[in-house]
């Protein structure tokens, strides 16, 4: 009998005109208030930040990649060390993914079999076979708090066949990996199908009568249209128990993180936020800048003037832009804290709309500013 996951979820809240809800999620290293977006931290890192800064922003909740961490620096280095916890000094949760995506994303580097997925690593061609047991095995030798089972992502566009063989191999894949499952790691199943209902209806019935702690929605945000996205998460969420963190991976444009909660999702994660801020993108209330845009030379104000953020606060968007144009490392270290900022900043006033009974107008009003008709034309250039 597989032992009980160390996870607890209370709802807290809930809203009156949609199926958002405010919950805790109380895990072995801390408590979470859900709604929660969790930073993508890769090779156990999130990029350009240190730890000590992700506490200073209170994230709660990190994500590592399994796929990652396996091929380097190797799972089992990571138990000798203790674990991820104590590897990459970080005390608060973790979640990792199962590696399912990374493998499946490895278009002529891997082979699907039913028993598993042979692939060829990215870093040095060495050939690799992750089977549901091998990918919770590595799992458990991580530590992580939450861990994801294996599954198959189908690519989009996709046939129906091709959806329905991949949802079927995941729902197959999913009692393997609760059969080899043994320790209190809180283990998540994944919900498959593609852009098809039904499809979704039968993955989100299977997988929720499994008796996973916890249900993701998988294989969204893989090319499709954010009409299709939408419509996909706004009718498989409802379908997951009521009573357990639902998690929708891999999704973070602020509109469509606001279109999921109120479908009634808990958990998001993203590269968004950092992978932009390399970039020099930088989140505001008013829209996604580019910092390498000429305007902001002679800008000394702050980049968003309506953040309170210890970058906003201090560094004139003038001197971001010269550290980009000057491709210095700061530059992303200034666009990576702000915009993680960003991102925390909207879940806290995402939480407090939904406790207060007026998410909509909450939606509304941020969407009207942050998603003018002149910002979108702006980041299409």
């Amino acid at each position: 009998m597989r032992p009980s996951p160390a996870l607890q979820f209370k709802i807290v809240a809930r809203d009156p005109r949609s199926q958002a809800r405010c919950g805790i999620l109380r895990l072995p290293h801390g408590e979470v208030e859900t709604p929660v977006f969790m930073p993508v931290g890769t090779q156990g890192t999130v990029k350009a930040m240190t730890q000590e800064e992700l506490e200073r922003l209170d994230f709660r909740i990190i994500l590592c990649n399994t796929y990652h961490l396996y091929l380097r620096p190797g799972h089992e280095r990571i138990a000798r060390a203790g674990g991820l916890h104590r590897f990459i000094a970080w005390n608060r949760n973790i979640l990792t993914d199962s590696g399912g995506f990374q493998v499946f994303s490895l278009q002529g580097l891997r082979r699907v079999y039913e028993d598993g997925v042979e692939f060829q690593s990215h870093i040095d061609g060495s050939i690799h076979y992750f089977t549901p047991e091998r990918a919770v095995e590595v799992q458990h030798a991580l530590g992580a708090d939450i861990i994801m089972a294996f599954d198959e992502c189908p690519p989009n566009p996709c046939t129906y066949e091709q959806a329905k063989a991949a949802m079927e191999r995941t729902h197959r894949w999913a009692m393997r990996c609760l059969e080899s499952h043994h320790t209190e790691q809180a283990l998540f199943g994944i919900v498959q199908g593609s852009v098809y209902e039904d499809l979704r209806e039968q993955s989100a019935r299977f997988i929720s009568e499994l008796g996973f702690p916890g249900v993701a929605i998988g294989g969204v945000a893989v090319g499709e249209e954010k009409a299709e996205i939408h419509r996909i998460v706004a009718f498989t969420t409802p379908l997951l128990p009521d009573g357990k963190p639902r998690y929708l991976m891999g999704v973070g444009e602020p509109d469509d993180i606001l279109q999921a909660v109120a479908s009634g999702v808990d958990m998001f994660d993203c590269v968004l936020p950092t992978r932009l801020a390399r970039n020099a993108a930088m989140m505001t209330r008013r829209g996604r800048v580019n910092l390498r845009n000429a305007h902001f030379a002679d800008h000394f104000g702050a980049v968003d003037p309506e953040c309170d953020c210890p970058v906003c606060q201090r560094y004139p968007a003038a001197y971001i832009h010269h550290l980009f144009k000057a491709k210095e490392i700061l530059a992303a270290r200034l666009a990576t804290y702000h915009n993680l900022y960003f991102y925390q900043r909207l879940m806290e006033d995402i939480r407090r709309a939904i406790r207060e009974g007026n998410l909509e107008q909450f939606t509304r009003e941020f969407l009207q500013k942050y998603m003018p008709e002149e910002s979108r034309l702006s980041r299409e250039e």
